[in-house]
């Protein structure tokens, strides 16, 4: 990979492709690994597209998934934005059925507070399983308005509600991602995109891993969303994307102590062993001595 090409792109323009990401024999894998999942949960507003399914949670849903979590390129290009222990704050299969209509523009890291212009503090991927085109639901970037402020978004939007149709000024600033089957798209949290219209006669298939500093606020719940037993069997890396790290100087400790040791088997929890009544399984476990 050429790193500093990519680089250089996320800096001028916000976002960057890598175009060889996956091969034939790894869409495969992904497709089959989507398969039981998909037709399980439609879109339930203008934003997650009422004619468009999602797939949650998907990093848990398949060993392929978690090799493509923490695939080396996108690492390699996190590591030079995100303070070490970054996480990963959402993974979702997208498939956008035709007559979907586009989504609202947007920037995936707008939920936190903090007045632009400024860093990114998340970065997001998008891979195609299907070709994206113009007319297929392909993702539309506006190049450059990672760099934008409050007031040139607010500009834009032309005193409209995000949701309400976009000025048409606005729209004509959106170039389509018309890339190959086992493209990645990496992008700034900052930059203004959407998911297109699909005017074509097939489904778009494709799946997004976003990542966030390691101070801010997943949008999954992964704690509670991915069992520790699967948890335990990922490996180091991909455990710290979910959140069994430290950030120094000793945030996300458990009781003052590593959070991996949660996943250790026989692991009774502190708190749970202090308390009378409390059940707690397994059956046969070593009690953690309660920490100051």
């Amino acid at each position: 990979m050429d790193l500093q090409r990519h680089l250089g792109e996320l800096d001028s323009q916000g976002y960057t492709v890598i175009a060889d990401f996956l091969g034939e024999s790894d869409l495969a894998r992904v497709r089959a690994g989507l398969a039981p999942h998909l037709s399980t949960h439609s879109g339930r507003n203008n934003f997650e597209g009422f004619r468009t399914e999602r797939v949650y949670t998907l990093v848990a849903r398949g060993r392929c998934f978690e090799q493509i979590a923490e695939d080396a390129r996108v690492l390699a290009l996190l590591d030079r934005f995100l303070v070490p222990g970054y996480l990963l704050t959402a993974s979702q299969a997208i498939c956008i059925h035709p007559g979907e209509s586009p989504q609202p523009i947007h920037y995936d890291d707008s939920f936190y507070p903090v007045p632009r212009p400024r860093p990114s503090i998340s970065f997001s991927t998008i891979v195609a399983v299907d070709a994206f085109t113009a007319e297929n639901g392909g993702t539309e970037v506006i190049p450059g308005s990672h760099r934008w402020s409050d007031a040139q978004i607010a500009g834009a939007y032309d005193g409209r509600d995000a949701d309400a149709p976009m000025p048409p000024a606005l729209e004509r600033e959106l170039v389509p991602m018309v890339v190959p089957a086992g493209a990645c798209i990496f992008f700034h949290g900052t930059l203004m995109h959407r998911g297109g219209a699909n005017r074509s006669a097939a489904p778009r298939l494709a799946f997004s891993n976003q990542y966030c500093e390691p101070w801010a606020r997943t949008q999954e719940n992964f704690y509670l969303g991915v069992p520790p037993a699967l948890v335990a069997a990922m490996s180091p890396r991909l455990q710290t994307l979910l959140g069994y790290e430290i950030m120094a100087p000793f945030m996300g400790h458990v009781t003052a102590s590593h959070p991996t040791k949660v996943l250790r088997p026989g692991y009774i929890n502190a708190v749970a062993a202090g308390r009378a009544g409390v059940v707690q399984a397994p059956a046969q476990p070593t009690a953690e001595a309660p920490s100051a």
